[in-house]
């Protein structure tokens, strides 16, 4: 058995677990923010059998959107007087980081 924590974006997140529960899939979902964009991200938390891992998996990758959005950067060191004009830059934003641990035991009550 196989516990996967999938961090995806928040806006992915609803479509992800109906695709996941559709599939006979039990999960959880928490509500965490990014260390990056400092935006809200989901993570959603699920137990798997070793032989279904690569269709869960599969449903992550399907349901997990990178998009592209601007940002602007932090402005620089300057002296006094001095006029900064930030100009947004474009990042890619989504998508889905996946961890996967090996389960030693499993106990449901």
């Amino acid at each position: 058995m196989k516990l996967l924590l999938a961090i995806v974006q928040s806006d992915d997140a609803r479509g992800l677990l109906d695709r996941l529960v559709q599939r006979g899939y039990s999960a959880t979902v928490i509500s965490t923010t990014g260390g990056f964009l400092r935006e809200g991200n989901s993570t959603i938390i699920l137990g798997v059998d070793d032989e279904r891992m690569e269709e869960a998996l599969g449903l992550i990758r399907e349901g997990s959107h990178t998009r592209k959005q601007y940002v602007n950067p932090l402005p620089p060191v300057m002296e006094p007087g001095e006029l900064h004009i930030p100009i947004p830059v474009e990042v890619a934003v989504g998508g889905a980081i996946v961890f996967v641990f090996s389960v030693e035991r499993f106990e449901k009550f």
